[in-house]
């Protein structure tokens, strides 16, 4: 294979097809293997691109992809199905590495920064500037691509038409992996900080950009400045956090938008606020998924998305009427009481849609909180109970290690388990059993009044499904920083012994409790290790009669006839061959002698794709905390990738550890570059930051 290449020029891939494209489609595909994007200031990004043979003749729309993930090797396995299967209906389906991640020119030294949104408005113009391009443009994108989608969309550029994020947010501060409540989120920010480190610099593929790649390596690492100080030194919601938010003004998105999440995701709550929120042409699913793509999402069902997507993409870049902006705005999965003897992966439920967001078909439905436990029947929500009971407790700083990840990647090894035990160390009230089915859809709230013995400390609310046998699911939870209880960008200390009113927003759920299950609020002061724990064991007392339980209960009468969707397509994949088989798994180790309860989720895989590139990737996150003692909360962090092809090999091991005090955040960062197992670079970052109320 040629070694390099001029900006603006292409390789295509010869004789035996490496990428295993499926041939039965109704235009033929054919890869472009390495196509050089010219940017205005010199620099080069490098994108593969899915075209129809004949796209030159009959010009077809773009679809764009943009991510830091390495097209050529990490994220291939995904990207290639989907970009192939577009180009196959007529579109060019199109991958493109960010700056200076991957076989991209440049340098990457943070997430969603103006020189990222530049860069993509820089590259729609390009793409609709092709000869092959019909001057439309898409984007799509999952995760990082899902946020740059509506990011890109904000900055209006004129050939981008419509957007289909998934797994997304318009909130980079309150609904993102760095922050949850105004707490500092332990797992995802702690974890997903140390792998972009490691994606950012790693070595770019010789094969691919050619002989520039050691210089180009060199600059990287030379350069490489970790995130995650960053990150914990802006905890409260400022310029840094608004900055690519598009909740900051909705107005500003003018194109199409395609919002897509599962409810086992962190990122849900933002599909509903885009609904209520933006004014221009929108729809919205939400299905049972983790974070994955609809076609192939799991917990199950799946459905045909890459179907639905052409049917959003015929009608927004090619002016065909397909139907789909006559449906109903928005589909939601509303899902069945799970069993314990049920498989995770295969839900049961049905589909429903709505017209519009807030829904007429969902009415508020509040329950008191009281020391017999949830009311039997709802109140009104400007009732006030006779009679309010004091309740105190304080909760041990293990609360939470049952509650899986945030971002739930597998669904069976990271999601939450049965909450039993969590139960046993939060203050719960239950309801009677109930003699009805009760639906919910949205968001649950927790209105407390509640005062504590400390001047900062949280409140953790967690929503569960207890059944007849006592067995307890997680419906939704929400956690709120008590000194951010009046806002996000200005906290405020606690007056210890003060009442306060709080409202703890839980995250958004669709979920059936059938008749004879409990409902369950347990309420913690502790969330580990979703959210850093205050620095001192918080004792809470909550003026139950005061406070309630908020439901957004949908009526069954607003059904109408579900969506049908098609079952999923089988995508073309790429050819490679799995080398090691991937591993996600989350082990919790308790020593009961120290009070030590520890954490370990491990994620790795290998495997060689067909063009002889051989990538691996492991990652370890460790979460300990010591009983009784707030301030031993430690996470630890590693991500290693290595690629190698013939006799060339390069490896990059990012590493960090977050510890605080009663006073300050401390963190550490590392970084190990080898070229054929030869260390070529070591860098180490040590970082004190004050604590802002968190």
């Amino acid at each position: 294979m040629a070694m390099g290449y001029p900006a603006g020029t292409t390789r295509e891939m010869g004789g035996k097809d490496p990428m295993n494209i499926r041939t039965d489609f109704s235009r033929s595909v054919r890869l472009l293997d390495h196509v050089w994007i010219p940017l205005s200031d010199g620099c080069r990004l490098s994108a593969k691109i899915w075209l129809p043979e004949d796209a030159e003749t009959d010009p077809v729309p773009a679809i764009l992809e943009y991510l830091p993930y390495r097209k050529s090797d990490g994220s291939l396995p995904l990207d290639a199905g989907q970009h192939a299967y577009f180009a196959g209906h007529g579109y060019a389906g199109v991958r493109v590495d960010i700056r200076g991640t991957g076989d991209s020119e440049g340098l990457l030294w943070d997430e969603y920064t103006r020189q990222e949104q530049d860069d993509g408005v820089e590259v729609i113009a390009w793409l609709a500037g092709q000869p092959w391009s019909n001057g439309n443009v898409g984007m799509i994108g999952i995760s990082w691509g899902g946020f740059n989608g509506l990011q890109v969309a904000a900055r209006r550029p004129p050939a981008l038409k419509a957007v289909v994020s998934m797994c997304s947010t318009d909130d980079r501060y309150a609904n993102d992996e760095h922050y949850i409540g105004g707490c500092l989120m332990g797992p995802e920010m702690q974890s997903y900080a140390t792998m972009l480190f490691g994606y950012a610099t790693h070595a770019p593929d010789p094969a691919i950009v050619g002989e520039r790649w050691k210089e180009m390596w060199r600059e990287r690492l030379d350069a490489a400045t970790p995130a995650l100080p960053t990150w914990v030194s802006h905890q409260r919601r400022d310029d840094y956090w608004r900055h690519a938010s598009v909740c900051e003004d909705y107005a500003a998105l003018d194109c199409a938008v395609y919002m897509v999440g599962g409810w086992a995701d962190g990122y849900r709550d933002a599909v509903l606020r885009m609904l209520e929120h933006y004014r221009g042409p929108i729809k919205a699913l939400v299905g049972p998924w983790c974070h994955s793509r609809p076609q192939s999402g799991h917990p199950g069902p799946p459905i045909g998305f890459l179907q639905e997507a052409l049917r959003w993409w015929d009608h927004w870049l090619k002016g065909i009427d397909t139907g789909i902006m006559d449906e109903p705005a928005a589909t939601f999965w509303m899902q069945d009481a799970y069993t314990r003897d049920q498989d995770w992966n295969d839900k049961t439920g049905r589909w429903l849609t709505e017209d519009s967001w807030p829904s007429a078909n969902v009415t508020v439905r509040a329950f008191t909180i009281g020391q017999d436990g949830l009311g039997a029947g709802p109140i009104g929500l400007d009732e006030r109970p006779t009679v309010p009971s004091a309740v105190t407790f304080r909760s041990p700083q293990t609360t939470g290690i049952e509650g899986g990840c945030w971002i739930s990647w597998s669904c069976d090894d990271d999601s939450p388990g049965d909450q039993r035990p969590d139960d046993e160390r939060s203050q719960v009230f239950d309801s009677p059993p109930l003699a009805e089915r009760l639906e919910i859809l949205g968001q649950a709230k927790a209105i407390l009044d509640v005062a504590c013995d400390q001047p900062q400390a949280l409140i953790a609310a967690r929503l569960c499904d207890v059944d007849e046998a006592g067995a307890s699911t997680l419906v939704a939870r929400g956690v709120l920083n008590l000194t951010h209880r009046v806002s996000h960008a200005a906290p405020r200390p606690l007056a210890p012994g003060t009442r306060y009113r709080v409202a703890v927003p839980l995250a958004a759920a669709a979920y059936s409790f059938p008749p004879g299950h409990r409902l369950r609020l347990a309420l913690s002061t502790s969330l580990w290790p979703l959210a850093w724990p205050s620095p001192h064991p918080v004792t809470m007392t909550l003026l139950s009669g005061e406070s309630r339980l908020e439901l957004p209960e949908r009526s069954a009468a607003g059904d109408v006839a579900p969506p049908a969707f098609l079952e999923p397509e089988e995508a073309p994949l790429p050819g490679y061959e799995q080398l090691e088989e991937d591993i996600s798994e989350i082990v919790i180790a308790h020593d009961p002698a120290s009070g030590r309860i520890e954490s370990v989720w491990d994620e790795s895989g290998r495997f060689r794709l067909a063009d002889g590139l051989v990538h691996e990737y492991r990652g370890r996150d460790t979460y300990a905390i010591v009983e009784g003692d707030p301030l031993s909360a430690e996470a630890t962090s590693s991500w290693a990738f290595a690629s190698e092809r013939g006799d060339w090999r390069a490896r990059v091991e990012a590493k960090s550890r977050l510890t605080s005090d009663e006073s300050d955040f401390h963190v550490t960062c590392s970084l190990d570059a080898y070229q054929d197992d030869e260390r070529v670079a070591t860098r180490m970052w040590e970082t004190t930051i004050p604590r802002d109320g968190c």
